[in-house]
């Protein structure tokens, strides 16, 4: 998000900030759908440290030049203050289409999201990831959960961003799909219908990307801290080679979408303290202890991977709770002071 550093509202400045960047880092930032965001995107990489190290020299170069005009930088799932309305929106042709689609949905405040791309060998192998990983949307948000305050005040939901997006639509927890045809022949009918210009307007919490070759996890709050990024690439990333190698999901659970879509509510309202349903016990168990089991089985995967030392920083996502340090730092220093406080964080390891 970019700030004023002096009222710490957004600062609706996207394409001025953009067009001071030189050719490397002008490629790996964008626009966004408003004039108070950008985003950064890393290269590929074939480790969680060399993708958190890229994104660090990212942050702090961009907020050199977001200096250099006099704005400040912060990243959460949202801004916690109240927003003007209506929202200045960015001036791209995708976003036009967005806006022109999305009408009044458009104009809400811009939401800020973490996504995480793991690399697939094939087509079959991407759908199967895809359905496997819906399973552990809710730990992946609940532990993301950086966004506890909407305009200004407490709402009691730790991710204020899963509620205001999902607002739009092609959003949240997609289904089951058979196969890569079943995929191909649902996104076909909205191409042709017009519905849709391309696939990426699929905003859904994950999504295969096969220009890239990817599946793409959409669900997780922005973080303020490359520490925190860190973890949960790390987690996306070791959970995705233990799905994809060792089929840890149930099929009870992968199939159970009213459950899923359930867990998901709980995770955004409760963060860490969330107690998510077990679809084949039908009890409601601690977030702590599906992390714990979750994190014992991916850890092989995580050393496989290289990323065992970010890993390792997850169960401190629990402990800390982002969003109940949010809340507490709003308490003490106000909403300016919580702003503030992010942007502190931006380029913190």
């Amino acid at each position: 998000m970019l700030l004023d550093p002096a009222t710490w509202e957004l600062a609706p400045c996207a394409d001025r900030l953009l067009a001071t960047l030189d050719g490397d880092l002008a490629e790996h930032c964008w626009a966004e759908t408003h004039a108070g965001a950008v985003e950064l995107t890393t290269g590929a990489h074939a480790t969680v440290g060399g993708a958190i190290a890229e994104l660090g020299d990212l942050r702090a170069r961009l907020a050199r030049s977001a200096a250099a005009l006099g704005v400040s930088l912060a990243a959460a799932g949202m801004h916690p203050g109240c927003i003007a309305d209506p929202v200045p929106r960015s001036p791209g042709g995708r976003y036009q289409v967005i806006h022109d689609s999305m009408r009044g949905i458009a104009r809400r405040e811009p939401t800020f999201a973490l996504h995480v791309h793991v690399g697939v060998p094939d087509a079959d192998s991407a759908i199967d990831l895809f359905n496997r990983l819906r399973a552990h949307l809710p730990v992946l948000l609940a532990l993301s959960a950086s966004s506890p305050l909407w305009r200004g005040a407490s709402t009691g939901i730790a991710s204020n961003r899963t509620i205001v997006f999902q607002a739009f639509p092609r959003t949240g927890l997609p289904r089951f799909f058979d196969d890569y045809g079943d995929w191909v022949r649902t996104v076909d009918v909205l191409l042709r219908a017009r519905a849709i210009p391309e696939a990426t307007f699929l905003w859904w919490d994950v999504r295969p990307q096969p220009r890239l070759g990817t599946v793409e996890v959409r669900i997780m709050d922005a973080q303020p801290d490359l520490a925190a990024t860190g973890a949960l690439c790390a987690l996306v990333q070791a959970v995705a080679r233990l799905e994809l190698e060792g089929g840890h999901a149930s099929s009870v659970m992968t199939h159970a979408q009213e459950v899923l879509e359930e867990n998901r509510f709980l995770a955004a309202r409760d963060g860490p303290d969330a107690e998510l349903i077990d679809p084949a016990r039908a009890v409601a168990v601690p977030l702590t202890d599906v992390l714990t089991d979750l994190l014992r089985a991916a850890a092989p995967h995580a050393k496989a991977l290289g990323c065992a030392t970010e890993l390792a920083h997850v169960p401190a996502l629990a402990q800390a709770d982002e969003a109940r340090r949010q809340q507490e730092v709003a308490d003490r220093t106000g909403v300016r002071g919580l702003v503030g406080d992010l942007a502190a964080r931006f380029t913190t390891r």
